[in-house]
């Protein structure tokens, strides 16, 4: 039986390994601190539709399709095998990344909520909560180990996020009431919550694919995760009639430029 542990022999060179590791880094790096600054912006200034931002965060999912198609042709041509596949992931793991995407969907939408009415610097803050919800379930879900230096790590980013609702007449923005600042953290912290739940289930996902994890198929689940968690975005944006005001907005904009 194939494991997860297997070697495929499409698997990148070490040292593109790396180049692509390094390449993850940057780009998850740019992600993390650009996306709470981006979406505050957009929030800050007029902007409340929560489920179209919580969409977007998902929304570059097409772009995995293009690496598909570029590993897919690393893979044909250096022996000429046409008998090589876009996808091949089985249907139980393409089920188990379709619930991960909308539990990612799910996630996002919470962590837009909070962002809309949270600051950035307390936002980010309260998210690093996500390390002490992410080790918890990584000990239940794959009997991840911990050293003292992890575990001190995690008691003291969870104490800094917690002693921040004790000052929330400090940073909380103009005009917005305590309710609702308390609202945005609580919705923070469930997302870190689902965030650090849905991590490990990522990696016990790996453990029991069946299948070997090589570059391709890790994309694969990627590309099916999400590809789900935008579907889950765009049925809340039908639900909240945010296509509509958006269309409303484009006729508003052609009769002025018309005008």
């Amino acid at each position: 039986m194939e494991t997860g542990t297997q070697v495929s022999p499409h698997d990148p060179s070490p040292s593109v390994r790396k180049a692509l590791l390094v390449l993850s880094c940057i780009v998850f790096a740019i992600g993390n601190s650009g996306t709470p600054l981006v979406m505050r912006l957009y929030f800050i200034h007029g902007g409340n539709r929560v489920w179209l931002s919580r969409c977007l965060q998902s929304a570059g999912w097409p772009f995995i399709l293009v690496i598909l198609i570029v590993a897919l042709y690393c893979r044909r041509a250096p022996t000429g095998d046409s008998s090589a596949k876009l996808f091949n992931m089985k249907p139980r793991l393409i089920l188990a990344s379709i619930v991960l995407g909308i539990l990612v969907g799910a996630g996002n939408y919470l962590y837009a909520y909070g962002i809309s009415k949270l600051p950035v610097s307390t936002s980010v803050l309260v998210v690093a909560s996500q390390l002490a919800f992410t080790a918890g379930f990584a000990f239940l879900l794959v009997k991840q180990k911990f050293s003292p230096f992890s575990i001190n790590a995690v008691v003291l980013l969870t104490i800094g996020s917690g002693v921040l609702p004790l000052h929330t007449s400090s940073d909380r923005p103009e005009g917005e009431s305590k309710s609702e600042y308390l609202t945005g953290f609580i919705m923070t912290l469930a997302a870190s919550a689902l965030w650090g739940f849905i991590l490990p289930l990522i990696e016990l996902t790996y453990q029991n694919a069946n299948q070997i994890i090589d570059f391709p198929l890790v994309m694969e689940i990627q590309f099916y995760t999400n590809l789900f968690a935008t579907l889950f975005g765009t049925v809340g944006m039908l639900i909240n009639n945010d296509f509509k005001v958006f269309l409303s907005f484009n006729n508003l904009v052609s009769s002025s430029n018309i005008s």
